[in-house]
């Protein structure tokens, strides 16, 4: 799977919690009150942690966290992150786990939480599928954070801005470390899949909504975006280069702003066990 740095980890947390949907996490509280056992978490792909972060302290009650990563280094910042959140009946197991060739190692049981985080436009259908037919198998809740639906708008607009949303999303859909990537169209795929495995489902916008304050973020995201179009679109390098020059001409003056569009999807057992 394709990895991200600590450093980036870091700086898109804060921006993550700020647009995650409070309809979806309150809806998890809600079930898992109606289930009345101590859920166990599985967060698919953890990085350092922010998915547990995130929930561990919106989430009554005793819970039991397994925290999945094939990058080691990530597992240990995430377990130094997160000791300042166990409390009595709260517990953090680090597992380092291939995620693409080590699905079939994990074992859910009813109650069980499958979460992730900013993972489902990486992955393929067919894994994600396998992931689904597994958790629904087993009346797990399948909660996923933050996917990608392909929306991007920018302000101030630039006539350029279309066709780099075109080639971003395009490159979205590349091999990720799984197959080709569902990329913009993964939490739709999710939905329909859960609905026909007889889920109730439940989903929300989670925006990123970006501006001054977030300078380095847009300039990492500008330059990403760039860079992905001219790897998809090689001819159009001249427009790519362009464009940035302008929209980092924006972020130096103070004027650029964003929305990167994602998608929150719940979905648990019908009706709940």
């Amino acid at each position: 799977m394709t990895g991200f740095s600590a450093e980036w980890l870091a700086l898109r947390e804060p921006i993550d919690a700020a647009a995650r949907s409070a309809f979806i996490t309150s809806r998890l509280s809600e079930l898992l009150r109606t289930y009345g056992a101590s859920p166990r978490f599985f967060d698919l792909g953890c990085g350092t942690g922010a998915n547990a972060r995130y929930l561990c302290p919106r989430i009554p009650g005793p819970q039991e966290w397994v925290l999945l990563d094939s990058d080691q280094r990530h597992l240990q910042r995430a377990a130094e992150l997160l000791a300042g959140y166990r409390r009595a009946g709260v517990s953090f197991e680090m597992r380092c786990l291939d995620l693409d060739g080590g699905l079939d190692a994990l074992l859910f049981q009813a109650g069980a939480v499958v979460s992730a985080s900013a993972l489902l436009d990486l992955v393929s259908g067919d894994w994600l599928g396998r992931l689904l037919q597994r958790s629904c198998a087993s009346n797990a809740i399948v909660l996923f954070a933050l996917s990608y639906d392909g929306r991007l708008v920018f302000e101030p607009g630039e006539p350029d801005d279309e066709l780099i949303r075109a080639l971003v999303n395009r490159h979205q859909a590349t091999d990720k470390g799984f197959g080709p990537a569902l990329g913009p169209s993964a939490a739709t795929f999710v939905c329909a899949r859960l609905e026909a495995l007889r889920y109730q489902v439940l989903s929300s916008r989670s925006d990123w909504v970006l501006d001054r304050t977030h300078a380095r973020v847009q300039e990492s995201l500008l330059r990403g975006w760039a860079q992905a179009a001219t790897e998809i679109a090689p001819g159009e390098r001249g427009r790519c280069e362009r464009w940035l020059s302008t929209r980092l001409g924006y972020l130096d003056r103070g004027q650029s702003a964003m929305r990167v569009g994602h998608q929150d999807v719940i979905g648990w057992p019908s009706p709940p066990v």
